[in-house]
C-alpha cells in the first residue's frame, strides 16, 4: 500500500481482539522498528515506549480502572469500566519521554531550552504515527488514549518505569475488522494555505 492508503487506513478502532495477523514478538519487532525509523530534534532520541502484552496488559488497564475509580464520578462508572475493558487487546504501547534527556539538551544549548519540552512531544506524535501506521498496514487496529497523569505515579510503581520518564499515551491494540468509515475533516480551502 501507498503510505496516504495507510493513513486512510489508519485510525481509531475501538473493537479490538486478543490477538493479530502478527505474533508477540513480531508486534515487539515492528515497534523496535518504528523507533529506529522514527525522526528526532538534534537527533536526541528522547522517545521512549513500554510494550505490554498478556497478563502486564491485563494488569495495566486494571490499575488504570482503579486509579480512575478513585477519582471519577461513581454515577456512571459503568460507562468507564466497560470502556477500559474493550482495551484489553493483544497489548498496549505505552508512549514515554525521557526528561533527563531534554533536561540535557536545555543546559546544552541554553539559546533553545523553551523548545526542548515542545520538541520532545513532536517527536512523541511521530513516534506514534509511525507505529499507529505499520499496525494499521499489518491489520492491526488500536486507539490513542490519554489516562496519564492520572495513572503515572501507579504505572512508574507497578512496571517499575524510570521516574525520569513522562508517560504521555498509551496505545492499545489488537486484531480488528476495519470496518469504521472516515470522518469529515474540515476542507483544506479553510486548512491550507498556498502561496507561490
Amino acid at each position: 500500500m501507498k503510505l496516504f492508503d495507510l493513513l486512510r487506513k489508519r485510525h481509531s478502532e475501538y473493537k479490538i481482539e486478543k490477538t493479530s495477523s502478527l505474533s508477540d514478538d513480531e508486534v515487539a519487532e515492528l515497534v523496535k522498528t518504528a523507533m529506529v525509523l522514527s525522526p528526532s530534534s538534534m537527533f536526541s532520541q528522547s522517545q521512549r515506549v513500554v510494550v505490554l502484552f498478556g497478563e502486564k496488559n491485563e494488569a495495566f488497564w486494571n490499575l488504570t480502572l482503579e486509579e480512575l475509580r478513585k477519582v471519577a464520578p461513581e454515577k456512571g462508572f459503568e460507562k468507564t469500566v466497560a470502556k477500559i475493558e474493550a482495551f484489553k487487546g493483544q497489548g498496549t504501547v505505552l508512549f514515554y519521554s525521557d526528561t533527563k534527556v531534554t533536561q540535557k539538551l536545555e543546559e546544552k544549548y541554553p539559546l533553545y531550552a523553551s523548545n526542548f519540552p515542545g520538541w520532545a512531544v513532536q517527536e512523541n506524535a511521530m513516534l506514534q504515527i509511525v507505529i499507529w501506521t505499520a499496525l494499521a498496514e499489518a491489520n492491526i487496529g488500536a486507539s490513542l488514549q490519554h489516562y496519564n497523569p492520572v495513572i503515572d505515579e501507579a504505572v512508574v510503581n507497578a512496571f517499575g518505569i524510570d521516574p525520569s520518564w513522562k508517560l504521555v499515551a498509551q496505545m492499545p491494540f489488537g486484531g480488528a475488522e476495519f470496518n469504521n468509515k472516515p470522518k469529515e475533516k474540515l476542507s483544506t480551502d479553510t486548512t491550507v494555505i498556498i502561496q507561490k
